[in-house]
């Protein structure tokens, strides 16, 4: 697979972007239950902004989920709930995006079939992050080659998958980290075979080549420090009560090399003024910096003060899961709309599909070829 990579900056986006017919731009979840901070700063507060300026298709990536957690699937409908009430909680609006789930739209599996066609394996084998999941979950031991062959087909071929969820919307941005342009790429790279091989009359492509949309978020620590996970433990869920974030605050870790209170603090390297920079007004941020410094502040109330704005941050979106949360069906609603259309544009993409690929088209095309 080719090593060069492109990707836009979000702050530097085409003129395009603001025209009348908005460029579309894809995105999605695995079902992993209730979002936590680290979920919001590092995807949804971007996803926000992406909502006002491009038509934005975010699903729920149900199938995803088998690749890793394919032998007990009892918790995937109750997890699907609980994310897509998180997004409408936090302001994703269904009448500017198409939020729906993945198995809904069975048109992503069949541009999945068809790629896989024409993916070769050593694109999927030397997949870094493949390798680095699959360590991950123990599934290898290193980074060989005939290693990453052991584990399973749906594993090894998830960023094929990942492909067809991207190019059936034919999706001209996808937003995504930088440790993710790779798959983007190799989506470019599938995309651009396919569109070597088969091509719509006029020699019109089918599939656009998408292009990474870097996030410049900070991400927010742990409350131990690291990165923020569920597997971990160390998370703050978005719809978390008041008492039990306090509660999570008051034991986070600090700067380790102040011991007592009349210790100067080192902010820079403290995750409690991490999120001070992140949900306290900036006279307050400055304020504990220099109070930090000067040991005129203890971590005890530095953390008190902190968790009273980060409560403040959170209680609209809080209020707001409340109230999707006790009425399941009108959160169901919303990803049936939004799955019906998606679907709608995803046959539009299938039927260029096999046009271009000279198989037979559904029942009205294959009349109007009679």
């Amino acid at each position: 697979m080719p090593t060069k990579q492109r990707a836009r900056s979000r702050n530097s986006e085409p003129a395009s972007a603001r025209r009348v017919h908005r460029e579309r731009v894809l995105s999605g979840m695995r079902p992993t239950g209730k979002l936590h901070l680290g979920n919001f700063v590092g995807a949804l507060e971007n996803w926000l902004e992406l909502q006002k300026r491009y038509e934005c298709f975010f699903f729920i990536a149900d199938w995803h989920a088998l690749t890793t957690d394919y032998a007990d699937t009892s918790d995937v409908m109750r997890n699907t709930l609980e994310v897509a009430t998180d997004w409408l909680a936090v302001g994703l609006d269904p009448h500017h995006s198409t939020l729906f789930i993945q198995s809904r739209v069975p048109e992503h599996a069949e541009l999945h079939l068809l790629f896989s066609m024409i993916t070769p394996t050593p694109w999927l084998i030397r997949n870094p992050t493949i390798k680095e999941q699959a360590r991950d979950l123990g599934l290898i031991a290193s980074d060989d080659e005939t290693e990453v062959t052991k584990i399973n087909y749906g594993l090894l071929g998830y960023p094929v998958l990942q492909a067809a969820d991207i190019l059936i919307y034919r999706a001209h941005y996808v937003p995504v980290g930088g440790d993710q342009v790779p798959h983007i790429e190799l989506t470019r790279e599938i995309a651009r075979r396919f569109n070597s091989f088969y091509l719509l009359p006029l020699r019109r492509s089918v599939f656009p080549e998408p292009e990474a949309l870097l996030t410049s978020t900070p991400r927010v620590p742990g409350l131990d420090g690291r990165r923020m996970s569920k597997s971990i433990g160390n998370v703050i869920e978005l719809g978390e009560s008041s008492e039990s974030i306090r509660s999570k605050v008051s034991t986070m870790l600090t700067d380790p090399q102040r011991v007592r209170r009349s210790d100067p603090g080192r902010p820079e390297i403290c995750p409690v003024f991490g999120y001070h920079r992140r949900f306290s007004p900036q006279a307050v941020v400055d304020q504990v910096d220099l109070e930090c410094r000067t040991a005129r502040i203890g971590c005890v109330d530095c953390k008190a003060l902190m968790a009273r704005h980060l409560t403040a941050f959170l209680d609209p979106i809080r209020e707001r899961r409340r109230k999707y949360a006790a009425r399941p069906k009108k959160v169901w609603d919303v990803l049936w709309t939004g799955s019906e259309r998606a679907r709608r544009v995803a046959r539009e993409t299938m039927e260029q599909v096999r046009t271009a690929m000279k198989l037979i088209p559904n029942r009205k095309g294959a009349k109007a070829t009679s």
